[in-house]
């Protein structure tokens, strides 16, 4: 039996997609126009809830544009993300400067990114929140298909 195509987005639909995310100033973060379209399921986890919320109801053809909290995407900014590092563990070639986001090497050997913040003596003051949380995210989408959710899914 083929999938169905169904009219609009709702829990757990198979979507395909184009998308962009970028800043308020037009500057693109990340694009799929111009390359292979996103297809997921809404739900799995492919994109950020907020941006999930964003989807319901569209229909295939739809395209929008919408500014959004990028608390909602990310999560609100946590004080306790803020940390000391002391200058001796940046790599040679890299210069400090508070504004340079700097990808940190994670305990379990994921990469971590951190924003640095003011330099005070031999440690580095560094931002472990995203650097796109407490700001907006400009998120635009062409809706290409929505297939209906598997039997037993919704």
């Amino acid at each position: 039996m083929s999938p169905t195509v169904f009219s609009k987005i709702i829990h757990h639909s198979q979507v395909c997609m184009h998308f962009s995310l970028g800043l308020p100033d037009g500057s693109e973060l990340v694009s799929t126009f111009g390359e292979e379209p996103l297809c997921f399921t809404l739900g799995d986890g492919t994109l950020a809830e907020g941006l999930e919320l964003a989807l319901y109801g569209l229909r295939p053809g739809a395209e929008q544009t919408l500014r959004i909290d990028g608390d909602l995407i990310y999560g609100p900014r946590d004080p306790a993300n803020v940390h000391r590092v002391p200058l001796a563990q940046f790599p040679p070639g890299i210069s400090p400067a508070p504004g340079l986001v700097v990808a940190f090497a994670g305990a379990d050997g994921t990469t971590l990114p951190g924003t640095l913040l003011e330099i005070a003596g031999d440690t580095v003051q560094v931002d472990f929140n995203h650097p796109l949380c407490g700001g907006e995210v400009v998120f635009r989408v062409h809706i290409l298909s929505v297939t209906a959710p598997p039997a037993g899914a919704e």
